[in-house]
């Protein structure tokens, strides 16, 4: 895919709504993008699975992975004033969320405008202006007066919100600015990949996975993963940058500093002898040499594999992250590389 598609891709993905439970736009982009190439599967998760039409089974299975939601919010409460509470969908900051402009998806599926408010500074007290406002105590507002109006719009509890941001490329520095990069970017890598490898031939299965509601907990990849059985799994995943506050000795993921190889993080620790070591079919119950006394051996465990969960993106309009790539054996071994992408996003 040349430069200009995988741009077009990316800007059809990260302006598509598609919170955690409610991927359906960005999935829709992207079986619109593959279908002239793939065999194409939906469950109702809504993982959506990329086949390579070239796999034959029989053969090791490899799985490439990027989850499609996005962190957003859903409506809780309507009330009297025609303002709306609602709750975090995926890791929010509390500080990002405010003056948010948004939109709220009505029962017949269009999309409201709307924008987070608080209680307005002329009204707050001296102490009161010191801190940030939490979650619980903002609003969204769609301009109605009433609790009526509200409904009248098609827009009740439960109604996904979204953070309204158009994708943007400038060409003079390379740089996207975007909403949902994570996870995206990670999708149209996904489906790069994909398009690259048409016709290849390859000693493996490839299945490209967009799995759904990594943002609220891993749920769709846990599917995914027992659905396609793959041998080995590469995940495409977004890292926040962190060059613009930590000591440059430190830092792991720079604006145009190339790739990051993770040693650790809270669901891993690399072990370097995971790396380029070559892939061994596993011993079956019947083949694996066992001592005479020993009892028959136990069926093995279905193949399964998980992603690491790392930090999360939270602001629409902030510096954030650069997309990772996660590879996780069947031994649970993990590396990433992030590329030198930096979205301003999710």
């Amino acid at each position: 895919m040349n430069r200009k598609d995988s741009l077009a891709l990316i800007s059809a993905l990260s302006d598509a709504y598609g919170p955690s439970g409610f991927e359906d736009e960005a999935v829709a982009a992207a079986r619109e993008a593959m279908e002239d190439i793939a065999e194409i599967a939906q469950d109702p998760l809504l993982n959506l699975y990329l086949s390579r039409r070239e796999n034959t089974g029989g053969r090791p299975v490899v799985m490439l992975d990027a989850h499609s939601d996005e962190v957003g919010f859903m409506i809780r409460s309507v009330l009297p004033n025609g303002t709306m509470r609602f709750l975090p969908l995926g890791g929010w900051a509390a500080s990002a969320v405010s003056a948010h402009k948004v939109r709220v998806r009505a029962r017949d599926g269009s999309w409201v405008s709307g924008v987070v408010a608080a209680q307005p500074v002329h009204y707050l007290s001296a102490a009161e202006r010191g801190k940030a406002p939490e979650i619980a105590d903002m609003v969204i507002d769609v301009g109605a007066r009433s609790a009526e109006e509200v409904a009248g719009m098609g827009i009740g509890a439960g109604a996904p919100v979204v953070p309204d941001v158009l994708f943007e490329y400038n060409e003079k520095n390379g740089v996207m600015l975007g909403k949902a990069f994570d996870c995206r970017v990670g999708c149209a890598a996904v489906c790069d990949v994909l398009r690259e490898l048409e016709g290849e031939e390859l000693s493996v299965d490839v299945t490209g996975v967009l799995s759904s509601q990594e943002e609220v907990g891993d749920r769709g990849i846990q599917v995914a993963a027992r659905t396609v059985r793959p041998d080995l799994a590469i995940v495409f995943e977004g890292a926040p940058a962190d060059d613009t506050f930590v000591p440059e000795a430190e830092i792991q993921t720079g604006l145009g500093r190339g790739v990051m190889l993770r040693h650790y993080d809270l669901g891993m620790i690399t072990n370097p002898g995971s790396c380029g070591t070559r892939w061994t079919p596993p011993a079956t119950p019947a083949s694996r040499p066992r001592r005479p006394s020993a009892p028959a051996a136990a069926p093995t465990a279905p193949r399964s594999t998980f992603r690491a969960k790392g930090s999360r993106l939270s602001s629409s309009v902030s510096r954030s992250g650069t997309p990772t790539v996660t590879t996780v054996s069947r031994r649970s071994r993990t590396m990433r590389t992030p590329s030198a992408w930096r979205c301003s996003c999710c």
